[in-house]
């Protein structure tokens, strides 16, 4: 490549030819197996990619070979992109879905329903997808975005409660005509699609040589699937699944109904047993929780570069463990499940995190920022019981007070009710002010316990992703979390600037 000086107008110009591509290093990929077009969307899922993972093994000691299935190339972001085409292929082929006419319905954490919504969007079909309110923002605007109609249910509903979005899904089927419940956890589709595809790329990446795989556990297609095809060609291979505390997948003949929880990551563990798990094929179990599960997932993204979910976090913490037990030139294979779009809120958030403790509050070396909080900081806040009326509720509700708290019968705080999610309630969900005040009230919602010494800096925080944090002492008698106050950005302002004034300090 030569520069050459020109004059222009009496005016001295640099320029410079074009590079000499063919002259150039070259780096040209085999395409041997990539189709040169699809005729749609739904032809790009699978093949996704098995990257050789460095950084985390390596600091924790690993002797093996560690490999990640990155799942969350796939089309909708998901390995369940896999069984949503498998499922609608062939429930079309036995005439049970109608193009033009059939409703698709289904009970999912979101990932399912974001395949089935991709396939539907593809294929013509109306979609209606019954999720639970944990799951995130995320997940619903992608569903909307693809032309699916959402219906929430509450997160804390049993699997066989009427209330739950398996009981609701199934119910609103025998309401709406031609609707179909494709029915991931029942349907042989979902670990046919892992037999048939996941297993068969994964053996062919690793030349048949593999000697353990760990899969993340929710309707346990993905391990039920890999694990027979993979035991069929690699008879000694462990296979280990990753189940979340709060989840009976696992241990199903130890746990206790009281044992069921709630827990933050989202797409792994059930409190029932799935038809599509075959717990016979699963050689090891690994519980993990939200503590380990999400800062691993920040991990793979930091450390490994994968834009993974907070479930891939699980699966890669317990393929951790799991792995310490190979030696060196073993090959252990990690399934990635879904990806960073549907946690943009949740755990890439360092204020979420903070929040629910999963990792230190920020120093920010801030005069005021490790100053415990106090409860004079709290603006008194009202409340109902939880038998009012949303119509009392609201009239109860003071025009300068963000929320009210409503109180079970004990004394403690089912909830809250604010104005905008009474008003989105009305608005999109065709709410009634006749329906039970349950219905209206926020039962998430973010909290300080002056039990525990929050500080300033905490409730700064989260003040960067919350409206207002409810700040509640525990009764040392009946042990129940009482509300003292309310703090909004503006009690902490005024707090901070009272301070500064008094103390003098700037």
């Amino acid at each position: 490549m030569t520069n050459h000086v020109a004059k222009e107008n009496g005016q001295t110009k640099e320029s410079s030819k074009f590079f000499n591509l063919k002259e150039m290093p070259h780096i040209v990929k085999a395409l041997d197996r990539n189709q040169k077009f699809h005729s749609d969307i739904l032809q790009a899922i699978g093949n996704t990619p098995l990257v050789k993972l460095t950084r985390i093994p390596k600091s924790e000691g690993i002797k093996c070979e560690m490999y990640a299935k990155c799942e969350f190339l796939n089309p909708g972001g998901s390995v369940k992109d896999r069984i949503a085409h498998r499922m609608v292929l062939d429930a079309e082929e036995r005439g049970v879905l109608k193009p033009g006419k059939s409703v698709i319905i289904e009970p999912t954490s979101g990932n399912t329903g974001i395949g089935l919504a991709l396939a539907a969007a593809v294929k013509g079909y109306r979609c209606i997808i019954v999720l639970p309110e944990k799951m995130s923002d995320e997940k619903v605007n992608t569903l909307l975005a693809l032309g699916a109609e959402i219906v929430r249910t509450p997160t804390e509903a049993p699997s066989e409660s009427p209330e739950s979005n398996i009981s609701v899904a199934h119910r609103m089927a025998t309401e709406i005509p031609d609707a179909v419940v494709l029915d991931q956890y029942n349907n042989p589709c979902n670990p046919l699609a892992h037999y048939d595809g996941t297993a068969e790329e994964i053996l062919w990446s690793l030349d048949d040589a593999v000697d353990m795989v760990v899969l993340g556990t929710g309707t346990s297609g993905t391990v039920s699937g890999v694990a027979h095809k993979v035991k069929e060609r690699c008879p000694r291979c462990v296979v280990v699944g990753v189940d979340p505390y709060g989840s009976i997948l696992a241990q199903p003949e130890e746990l206790n109904q009281s044992d069921v929880q709630t827990y933050e990551v989202e797409g792994i563990g059930y409190d029932f047993l799935p038809r599509t798990l075959d717990r016979t094929v699963i050689d090891k179990w690994v519980k993990t929780d939200d503590a380990v599960s999400l800062p691993m997932a920040q991990r793979l993204i930091k450390e490994e570069g994968l834009l993974c979910g907070g479930s891939s976090g699980s699966a890669m913490w317990g393929a951790l463990q799991a792995a310490r037990e190979l030696k060196e030139g073993q090959k252990c294979v990690v399934l990635l499940p879904d990806n960073i779009r549907n946690y943009m809120t949740k755990f890439i958030s360092d204020p979420w995190m903070e929040a629910r403790h999963f990792q230190p509050v920020v120093d920010k070396k801030i005069w005021w920022w490790d100053t415990p909080v106090s409860e004079e900081l709290a603006a008194p806040v009202g409340s109902v019981p939880l038998g009012s009326s949303p119509a009392q509720a609201l009239a109860a509700l003071a025009p300068a007070a963000p929320l009210l708290t409503v109180l079970a019968d004990d004394g403690s705080i089912a909830g809250v009710f604010t104005a905008d999610n009474a008003r989105r309630r009305l608005a999109n969900l065709s709410g009634s002010t006749s329906e039970d005040l349950e219905k209206f009230i926020v039962k998430k919602f973010y909290k300080v316990d002056l039990a525990e010494n929050p500080t300033l800096g905490l409730v700064s925080r989260i003040l960067d992703i919350a409206p207002f944090v409810v700040v509640v002492k525990k009764d040392t008698v009946s042990n129940v979390q009482k509300a003292v106050g309310v703090i909004t950005s503006s009690d902490l302002l005024g707090h901070i600037s009272k301070a500064q004034y008094k103390n003098g300090t700037n």
